[in-house]
Parts: C-alpha cells; structure tokens; sequence
C-alpha cells in the first residue's frame, strides 16, 4: 500500500510540474479591441481633425506597429482569426453568420484559463449564439458582458446585454429611451475588473471589445445619421455633418475612457505587470451617413472595410508593456491577427496549439530577432469570393474567382495604385499556387 502510495504522490507531482503555472512574472494582458476604425483614424499614424492623446500616448510608451493586418475585412471572421490564431482560409469562422466556434476550436482565453489566468471579456463577441457550443463562457471566459450577435451590436443602446449565458437588461433603454450607452459600460465594467484583480493573486487576461466607431446601420437608413453617441462634444462646434461630428466624437470618447484605463493601472500598482494591445478589427466603415473619405481614415491605402486592399484590412496595433518594450519604437515587420494567440500563449508560459498559422511576435516586442511569415493570406464571402496574399513587400489581389491576380508592390506603392503582374512572373506563379494550397474547403462557406 505504501508503495501504490508514493507511486500516485509522484504521478500527481510530475503532473503538476507538467501543467503551465502563472508566476509573478507573468504579465496581465489586456487586448482593446476597436471595432471599424481606420488605419489614419489616430492620431499618431497621421490623423489630424480627431483627437486621440491617450492612444498617442499608448504609442510614444510602446511599440507602433505599421504593417500589422486584421484576419478579415469585416467584423466576425477577423475575431475569429484573433481568437484561434487561424487565417481565413482555414478559420471555422469565415463571414458574418451564425457559425458558432465548436468545442474544439481553441480560444486565447482557454489557452491562458488553463495557464492560472483569470479571464474577462467585455464587449462584443460574435463568434457564438446564445445556447451554442461557441459563447464566451464556454470557450474560456470566466466573465462575459455584453453582445454575442454582430447585428445587435449595431445598436448603442440597447435594451438588453449578455451577462455570462443570462439576459441583462437596460432599464435606461426601454421604450426607446438612450440613457445607457453600452461602450460606457464595457469601460466600467472594465475598471470594476482592474479593481478586484489589484491584489494579484492570479495573472488576468481583459479582452475589451468596443462597438466604436460601428455604425448602426439600420438607424443610418431610417435618419441618415447612424453614427450613435452621447455628445458630439468636442466637436459641437465644428462645420461638419452631424454623422461626421458623431464619428469624431465617438472615437475620442473611446480615446478618454482608454485613458482613464490606463490611469487606474498605475494608481493600482498594476501598470508595470501589465501588456495592452489596442488595435482594430478591419479598416474604416462608410455607412450610418458617415463617409470613410471624411477623414481619411484608410490614411495612404487603397479602400476600405470589405475590402482586401490594404486599407480593408491593415489596421493599428499599439502594444505597451513598460520596462519591457521600448517606449516610441516603431515596427514594420508583417503580422496579423492570427499571431496573438501564439504570442499570448508565450506570454502566459503556455503552449499554443500545433496547428495554428500564427507565430508569437514576443521576439519583436522585446527586440529580438523574429521569425518571418512565408505569408499572410486572406479570403471574403461576400459579392462572391476574394482572396488576398502578402508576400515579403508583394501584395496580390484577387477579387472574384474569375478575376486576374492584381499584383502590387508594397515597398514602393503602398496605396495599391499600380498593378504590375508582368514585372514577377515567378511571383505571380506561387502565388496563384498559395491561392489553391493555403486554404481549406467549407462547407459554410463554399467557393462561389
């Protein structure tokens, strides 16, 4: 007996020894996610008219980065690459439908949940339904407010969120009324968690997911305006379209409760343990009567939201670890989304999955030699079926699947304006060739 004893003592011991073990250490993470903001749309990648001194500030303390991508140009499949650490082509997630992710798709939050972290995620979701195999809580996230479904995302004000698997309502919001404006929530919400994890007995993961600068489109095509704010403060006074003073003042209102966020770490004591990532989920909307030409918010790229040219899909990323990045640097290495989860995973101590297509950019951010993508590829349901490659500075496009491969040079003409097939022939062969080979089939979302 004594034997069979000791025997189990040291099974469990070596499998304690197996299993990650957060430390003091590991750094928290918190991911801000905007939704539908452009790569020109702050002020430190060359804004102008909109005020944004707090993701300024964010950048001259971190690491900017000028070539990182979205998974997708719209707003579900990009979670999901952000999520699973899988591009579009092999993502379970591909358009914005309601797909759930299954079981089996292994989420940032259980990877770090299973590494001693404690995980929140407040905001939107969209990668699973109420009831399914794919809502929050059940792929990794202790604490859950706000929207599962991208539609009712849309509305500002809504009567109800999601807390955890339940309804919540909004009593401010019934019958019309627009007292509660849900991305004041998420910020609050968001400050409660930084407080009850102050003492920092467990390492946490905050996955901040605004609907800012979202449009609703359903109120744009009922009132022209369907740009959803408090105030248009500080831009009351300014001669431009409502829609366009609504737009300006919701990226700034973000802007000031990020600043806040901030604060509260470093009146906490938590800002030196902690890793913030801002970025956007695809590149600027035009819609709910605001124009994406207004401010220029795909700054020098080519097009916009829906779009696989660079302004559909290149975005911000700010990172911001102090003592551990340097302050003001800026990086143009080509990263997407599917490497945060690797990254993360890194971060935590923990394994990534085998399978992913992302790598952990954790050798950048401390400015160690990095590994380099063969490519970053992309694919779009929607008006058909689009795909898109990078490769080193080669770009190449493809719009339907009976359109000729466009092909750019991104070193030269990062805006996309000429397109040059004949200059790279063997190029042009690979990639047409990564076109078939680095995707699978869906049955979701067949080739049309």
């Amino acid at each position: 007996m004594e034997f069979v004893k000791r025997a189990v003592e040291f099974a469990l011991l070596s499998l304690f020894i197996l299993l990650p073990v957060a430390t003091d250490a590991t750094p928290n993470i918190i991911f801000i996610l905007a939704d539908d903001l452009g790569y020109g749309d702050l002020g430190c990648y060359g804004q102008k008219k909109i005020k944004t001194p707090n993701i300024d500030k964010l950048a001259a303390g971190g690491m900017r980065f000028t070539d990182f991508y979205a998974g997708s140009t719209v707003c579900a499949p990009s979670r999901c690459c952000l999520m699973t650490g899988l591009h579009t082509g092999h993502a379970r997630i591909r358009g914005n439908d309601t797909v759930p992710l299954r079981p089996d798709d292994t989420t940032v939050a259980e990877i770090l949940k299973n590494a001693g972290y404690a995980t929140s995620l407040f905001g939107k979701w969209g990668l699973g339904e109420p009831d399914t195999t794919g809502v929050p809580n059940k792929k990794g996230f202790d604490e859950f407010f706000g929207y599962l479904n991208q539609v009712h995302a849309h509305d500002s004000y809504p009567e109800f969120l999601w807390q955890n698997e339940e309804k919540f309502p909004l009593e401010g919001n019934k019958n019309g009324a627009k007292k509660e404006f849900s991305n004041d929530l998420f910020t609050s919400k968001a400050a409660d968690y930084l407080n009850r994890m102050k003492d920092g007995s467990k390492p946490f993961f905050l996955y901040l997911a605004y609907t800012i600068p979202h449009a609703n489109n359903e109120l744009g095509a009922k009132t022209g305006n369907g740009i959803e704010v408090p105030s248009d403060a500080p831009y009351t006074s300014e001669n431009w379209p409502q829609p366009e003073r609504n737009f300006a003042a919701s990226i700034t209102r973000m802007d000031s409760d990020i600043g806040k966020l901030m604060d509260l770490l470093k009146k906490i004591d938590l800002d030196h343990k902690t890793i913030v990532f801002f970025s956007s989920d695809n590149g600027p909307h035009h819609e709910g009567g605001h124009s994406d030409k207004f401010f220029e918010s795909s700054g020098p790229l080519r097009g916009a939201k829906r779009d696989l040219y660079e302004g559909g899909i290149r975005v911000p990323l700010i990172v911001r670890w102090p003592e551990q990045i340097k302050g003001g640097s800026i990086n143009d290495h080509p990263l997407a989304f599917w490497d945060f989860q690797p990254t993360a995973a890194e971060l935590a101590g923990a394994e990534a999955p085998k399978n992913v297509d992302g790598l952990s950019f954790l050798p950048t951010l401390l400015g160690k030699s990095q590994a380099d993508h063969p490519y970053l590829y992309w694919e779009f349901h929607e008006k058909g079926f689009s795909q898109a490659i990078r490769s080193g500075t080669w770009k190449a496009v493809r719009i339907n699947i009976n359109s000729p491969l466009e092909l750019f040079d991104l070193k030269n003409d990062a805006s996309e304006t000429k397109n040059i097939p004949g200059s790279s022939i063997e190029i042009v062969q690979r990639i047409e060739k990564l076109f078939e080979t680095a995707r699978t089939d869906s049955e979701h979302w067949p080739i049309k």
